[in-house]
């Protein structure tokens, strides 16, 4: 198989879904960013989550500038596919403070690594990243949000967290042209009416949900999460993404 690109749209930079919470973004300039992906069945080996999103790419297959882990957990940070997906030399790493044991256990190159920790501002290639505060759980201290700016635009992906006003209100993120937050309502995520409330503190341009349909155990139902945004935000934009899918910014 070749290397994996996504759809071009001329002058205008893009994201793709790829499930869970993994998306891939590509710049005006040709620089990728990747966030969360989960391209693995291994939360069924360690976990008995069983994968059930059909697999869109071989992580031997996706080497992107820029690989992005919000916290340690497998679905995030993928370590079947991490070694993979850095194998080429390219791919360098920015993450949660957690994720360092594992990429240690993985001998991954640590040359290659940077660590963050909520508020922590990161400037890479075209693009600006902060690390936001969330709240994933007194287990999961270290777990962030991701705030990206690049050519003009702002996405906000939540990361794993419980709904915190506090948060969403960071004057910063207000008007974002894309809000990612999780509808799944388990494990420290907010559910799909909590994620509609966040929309509606928020105020993106667009707003997509993700963290749904990959385990069985973990819940998420997009339409009630249509229904939530339509009774509490009227007309503020939303998509649904199809896992593998690639829409212009």
């Amino acid at each position: 198989m070749s290397e994996w690109t996504p759809p071009r749209y001329p002058g205008k930079p893009t994201v793709t879904f790829f499930g869970q919470a993994g998306f891939y973004f590509e710049l005006e300039n040709g620089v990728s960013v990747a966030v969360d992906l989960y391209l693995s069945d291994c939360c069924d080996r360690y976990f008995g989550f069983k994968r059930l999103l059909p697999y869109l790419v071989s992580p031997s297959d996706l080497h992107p500038d820029w690989l992005i882990a919000t916290h340690a957990h497998f679905d995030h940070f993928d370590p079947d596919s991490v070694p993979l997906m850095m194998a080429g030399g390219r791919t360098r790493l920015l993450c949660a403070e957690d994720v360092r044991a594992e990429a240690e256990r993985l001998n991954l190159d640590a040359s290659r690594i940077t660590y963050l920790r909520a508020e922590d501002r990161f400037e890479g290639p075209g693009f600006t990243l902060r690390a936001m505060p969330c709240d994933h759980g007194p287990d999961t201290p270290h777990a962030i949000g991701v705030l990206l700016s690049f050519d003009g635009r702002k996405v906000y992906l939540a990361g794993d967290t419980c709904f915190r006003p506090d948060i969403f209100s960071d004057p910063e993120l207000s008007g974002a042209d894309l809000a990612i937050l999780p509808i799944n309502g388990a494990y420290g995520n907010m559910n799909e009416t909590e994620a509609a409330r966040a929309a509606g503190i928020l105020r993106p341009k667009r707003t997509v949900p993700c963290h749904y349909w990959n385990f069985a155990q973990h819940g998420g139902d997009p339409a009630l999460f249509c229904e939530a945004m339509k009774e509490q935000n009227g007309s503020l934009p939303l998509t649904l993404m199809r896992p593998g899918e690639t829409l212009p910014l």
